[in-house]
C-alpha cells in the first residue's frame, strides 16, 4: 500500500511539474511573441520619425521641384500646372452664376446669387444626380447629353431671384476632377479617365468644347467661362471671403495643393502675362517624392502593389485613401509573425483597403478606458471576437504614428509652399504680410488628431513670429460654389459692370 501511495505522488509529482513547465513555455512563448509586437511597433515608429530636422528637408526639397516644375514641362515630379486663373474673387461679383461639379459617378449642378461685398452669397440652390453605368462606358455623347439635359431642367427651375440682364448669357464654370491638359482658362483636353470611366471617345478631346456641343443639342444657350479642378475651387473659394488667401490644400481620399504665384516667376508660361501679374498654379503635390520621406517597408509594398507604382507617392502616405490601409498591413505583420490575434490570422484582416480611415480616425479618438470603441472596431471589421486592452493599446499607438506622419508632412508641404512665395519668416524693416492657407477634404475636416497636429507642426515650423501671421481656414465646397466664384470673377461681362 505505501509502495502504491509513494508510487502515486511521484506520478503526480511529475504530472504538476510538467504542467508548470508548459506553463512557463506558454508564457515564455508568449512573451517571446508579444516582445516580437512591441519591436514590430518600434521598428514601424522609427521608420515613421519626422523629427523638425527632417521635416525642414522635405520642405526645402518641396520648394526645389516647385521652381523645377515652373521652369519647364517635366522638369519636376510636381506637374506645376498653369490654370489660367489670374483673376481670383474679391468680394465683388454681383449676378447670378453656374456650375456643374463632375468628379465621380454623381455630378452636381448649382446656381449661385452674389451680391458684392455686402451681402456676398444671397442665395444658392444645387441638384445633385447619379450618372447610369450605361453612360460612364458609352459614348462622349451620351454621357454630356444626359449631362446637358439635367442642366437645361435645372435652369428651368430658376426663380425670381434669378433674373437675368437683357441680352445675356448665363455663364457657367465646369468643375472636372479628371486628369486634363489645361489650353486656356475655359479648354481642356482630357488625357484619360479615371473612378470607373472608359469613355474612348472623348480621350483627346476638350471637354468644355463637348459640354457646348451637348448644351447645343438640347437649346440651352450657357457660355462656359472657367473650367477649373476641386483645388482652385478651394482657393477661389477662400479668397472670396478672406483677401489673405495664398494656397488651398485639398486633404481628402486624396490630396493636392493650389497657390497664387507671381506670373513673372513661371520661366515656362508663353504669352503675354496677365494684368494682374498673378497665376494659380496646380501643383498636383500628390506626386511629390523625395528620399527626404519617411518610407516604411509597408510604404514600399503598398506602392508596388498599387495601380500606379513609383506615382502619387506623397498621396500614398498622407491622404484618407491609404492611412488606414497602412494600419492594416502593420496589423496584418504582427498577426504573421506575433500572432497578435492568436494562432490564427483573421481572414479579413487579408483584404486590402478593409479598414477605411474614418475607421482609423474612430479608433483614435477613443478615449474610453477600455479602450471599447477599439474592441467593436476590431470586432466589427476584422471579426475578432476579443481583444486585450494592451492589444487595443497598440492599435492607438499605430493610429498615432501613421496619423503623426501624415500630418507632419503635410505641414512640411505648406511650409514648403510659404518658403517659395518668401512667406516662411518676417522680414527686417516690412509690415508682416498675413498669409492664409484654405483647407478642404473630409480628413481635414473629421480627423480632428490630424487636422490638431498638422497645425501645430506648421506653426513649430514657422516659429511663434512668423506663425502669428500665418492662418490655417476651412474653406468648404471648393468645386461648387468656387467654380462659380470663378465664372463670376472671369465673367464676359467684367468690363461692362467696372464702366458701367
Amino acid at each position: 500500500m505505501g509502495k502504491v501511495a509513494v508510487g502515486a505522488t511521484v506520478v503526480c509529482a511529475a504530472a504538476v511539474c510538467a504542467a508548470t513547465v508548459y506553463v512557463v513555455r506558454r508564457r515564455m512563448k508568449s512573451s517571446g511573441k508579444w516582445g516580437r509586437v512591441i519591436e514590430i511597433l518600434k521598428v514601424f515608429e522609427e521608420d515613421c520619425a519626422t523629427p523638425i530636422g527632417k521635416l525642414r528637408q522635405v520642405a526645402d526639397a518641396m520648394t526645389v521641384e516647385m521652381h523645377a516644375g515652373l521652369a519647364s514641362e517635366g522638369g519636376s515630379k510636381l506637374k506645376m500646372l498653369i490654370s489660367y486663373v489670374d483673376n481670383l474673387p474679391s468680394g465683388d461679383e454681383q449676378g447670378f452664376f453656374y456650375a456643374l461639379d463632375l468628379g465621380g459617378t454623381n455630378f452636381r449642378v448649382m446656381r449661385v446669387l452674389l451680391g458684392g461685398k455686402q451681402d456676398r452669397v444671397v442665395k444658392q440652390e444645387f441638384e445633385e444626380l447619379s450618372i447610369p453605368p450605361p453612360l460612364m462606358t458609352g459614348s462622349s455623347d451620351e454621357l454630356f447629353n444626359f449631362i446637358a439635359e439635367a442642366l437645361a431642367k435645372f435652369v428651368a427651375t430658376e426663380g425670381e431671384d434669378f433674373h437675368l440682364q437683357a441680352g445675356r448669357q448665363r455663364e457657367l464654370g465646369f468643375t472636372f476632377s479628371f486628369p486634363v491638359k489645361q489650353t486656356s482658362l475655359c479648354s481642356g483636353t482630357l488625357i484619360n479617365w479615371t473612378k470607373g470611366f472608359s469613355i474612348e471617345d472623348a480621350i483627346g478631346q476638350d471637354v468644355v468644347g463637348e459640354l457646348i456641343k451637348a448644351m447645343e443639342r438640347v437649346g440651352l444657350d450657357m457660355n462656359v467661362t472657367a473650367l477649373v479642378n476641386d483645388t482652385v475651387g478651394t482657393l477661389a473659394g477662400g479668397r472670396y471671403y478672406n483677401p489673405d488667401v495664398v494656397a488651398a490644400v485639398i486633404l481628402g481620399t486624396g490630396t493636392n495643393a493650389a497657390y497664387v504665384e507671381r506670373a513673372n516667376a513661371i520661366p515656362k508660361w508663353q504669352g503675354l502675362l496677365p494684368k494682374s501679374g498673378e497665376m494659380v498654379i496646380n501643383m498636383e503635390w500628390g506626386n511629390f517624392r523625395s528620399s527626404h520621406l519617411p518610407l516604411t517597408e509597408y510604404d514600399h509594398s503598398l506602392d508596388f502593389e498599387s495601380l500606379n507604382p513609383g506615382e502619387q507617392i506623397l498621396e500614398k502616405i498622407i491622404s484618407g485613401m491609404y492611412l488606414g490601409e497602412i494600419l492594416r498591413r502593420v496589423l496584418l505583420k504582427m498577426a504573421e509573425e506575433a500572432a497578435f490575434f492568436g494562432d490564427s490570422i483573421p481572414p479579413k484582416l487579408k483584404v486590402p483597403f478593409i479598414i477605411r480611415t474614418p475607421t482609423m480616425s474612430a479608433m483614435h479618438s477613443d478615449t474610453s478606458p477600455d479602450l471599447k470603441v477599439v474592441g467593436s472596431k476590431l470586432k466589427d471589421i476584422l471579426e475578432v471576437p476579443t481583444t486585450s486592452l494592451k492589444m487595443r493599446k497598440v492599435v492607438i499607438s499605430l493610429c498615432n504614428i501613421i496619423a503623426t506622419r501624415g500630418a507632419r508632412l503635410s505641414a512640411a508641404g505648406i511650409y514648403g509652399i510659404l518658403k517659395k512665395l518668401g512667406r516662411d519668416a518676417p522680414k527686417d524693416g516690412e509690415t508682416t504680410q498675413k498669409s492664409v492657407i484654405a483647407m478642404d477634404g473630409g480628413l481635414f475636416e473629421h480627423y480632428t488628431q490630424f487636422s490638431e497636429c498638422m497645425e501645430s507642426s506648421l506653426k513649430e515650423l514657422l516659429g511663434n513670429e512668423a506663425s502669428d501671421s500665418v492662418e490655417v481656414i476651412h474653406s468648404n465646397d471648393g468645386s461648387g460654389v468656387g467654380a462659380a466664384l470663378l465664372a463670376a470673377s472671369h465673367s464676359q461681362y467684367l468690363e461692362d459692370s467696372e464702366t458701367s
